[in-house]
């Protein structure tokens, strides 16, 4: 890679040749407009100037190329390397993507888009230090040792009053979870005032923690405007909590960043609308290239979904994002990856086997409220699940010595 430069890696489509797609991005999103002007001069596009590094020619995705793209010549596909001059835009992560996103999915030259990966230079690191805590801070913070870290989501979604959403906790917390987290969809409404569900949730947090020597992490929701993370931080902060959590695609990556420069708290990074970026196979920005940023700017858990979810990856897709969450960035930048979609105790051994580590948060909804045994036996089942897949046992044989599985595996079995 160029000196200081980022290098993005696009898949390109066009009815142009690719090495005229390629230039055209280049040069649209660094020295370049649609025709050569007086100030672009010779020494300013060498300088400045986003430069090709390599293009591979690969079969197109399925289906029909972007509305309003050029026709022309037969359709071309390929992966782009383009590196930009990190003097364009300095180490800046809005800026950043100014650069590698901006007007480049407009472009009528560009029958398809996408942002497949990040090169980040080490400059960027001495502005973004990343996650705090990570998942080794995470479990220092929950009291948890190695293995499986089982948590689940408030359920139903909304609704819920602070008191009943404190009695769920409760449930959780002496059930034997280690994490819970708000959903996406509850921050700070007129029905739950997040002052009043902290002050709830924490009383029974810290009842349970005095009855089993272990406190229950609890990821508070504080998505708003950027102006009131801080102030909604600190209200979890002075109330005893441990973990934040913001959906970052709501804050955007600069409300993250924010939020990282003034955290004593774990940041839970929700996913929520993700979708839209990522679902694609011809547009938007992968989930790859995503979650570096999302590192990058602090956050210490990061949704990755996870195996037989009810969205629309693939197995095979989870487990890249899993894979991409858990790989170095920049020399460290350690992310927490959370599971969570449809999670139950019969998805366990086959993330076992695909993903081979203990060291991910497993979020389950309906896999433990919905269990027939009620909210501690979903729990147990869940771990349970995971120990047999540690051990190798099949799941029907664990079950015959495990009620909490067994039932699982009764009720959830056929779905």
């Amino acid at each position: 890679m160029s000196a200081a430069a980022v290098r993005a890696t696009y898949l390109l489509e066009s009815h142009l040749p690719l090495e005229r797609a390629a230039a055209v991005v280049a040069g649209e999103q660094s020295s370049g407009t649609f025709v050569r002007v007086a100030g672009e001069t010779d020494d300013l596009r060498a300088r400045f100037g986003a430069r090709v590094v390599a293009i591979e020619p690969v079969e197109p995705p399925p289906g029909d190329p972007l509305p309003g793209a050029m026709n022309g010549g037969r359709l071309a596909s390929g992966r782009v390397a383009i590196d930009f001059p990190l003097e364009n835009f300095g180490p800046s992560i809005p800026n950043l993507l100014a650069a590698v996103t901006g007007n480049l999915f407009e472009l009528r030259e560009l029958a398809g888009v996408k942002l497949l990966d990040l090169e980040l230079p080490d400059e960027l690191a001495a502005a973004y230090p990343g996650p705090r805590f990570g998942p080794r801070g995470t479990r220092e913070l929950m009291g948890a040792g190695d293995g499986i870290l089982i948590g689940s989501i408030v359920k139903p979604s909304v609704g819920l009053t602070p008191a009943q959403t404190a009695a769920l906790v409760s449930e959780l917390a002496n059930g034997g979870a280690d994490f819970v987290k708000d959903d996406e969809l509850t921050a700070n409404p007129p029905h739950a005032p997040l002052r009043e569900r902290v002050a709830a949730v924490m009383a029974a947090v810290e009842d349970a923690a005095q009855r089993h020597g272990r406190k229950l992490m609890y990821a508070f929701n504080i998505t708003d405007d950027i102006s009131r993370l801080r102030e909604h931080h600190d209200l979890v902060l002075e109330a005893g909590g441990s973990c934040v959590m913001v959906c970052v695609n709501a804050v955007g990556l600069a409300g993250v960043s924010y939020l990282r420069e003034h955290a004593q708290l774990p940041i839970h990074v929700h996913r929520a609308g993700l979708g839209a970026l990522t679902r694609s196979p011809r547009l938007g920005v992968s989930f790859r290239a995503f979650q570096k940023l999302v590192r990058l700017a602090g956050g210490d858990h990061f949704h990755a979904n996870g195996m037989a979810n009810k969205f629309y990856e693939t197995d095979d897709e989870a487990l890249e994002a899993i894979r991409a969450l858990r790989e170095p960035l920049l020399g460290g930048y350690e992310c927490l990856p959370v599971l969570s979609s449809a999670q139950w105790a019969g998805t366990a051994p086959a993330t076992y086997e695909r993903v081979g580590s203990t060291d991910l948060l497993v979020l389950a909804g309906g896999g433990i409220h919905a269990h027939p045994g009620g909210t501690a036996a979903g729990v147990a089942s869940i771990r349970q699940g995971w120990e047999a897949a540690i051990a190798g046992v099949p799941l029907p044989e664990y079950a015959r010595h495990h009620r909490a599985l067994r039932q699982a595996l009764e009720h959830f079995g056929a779905r």
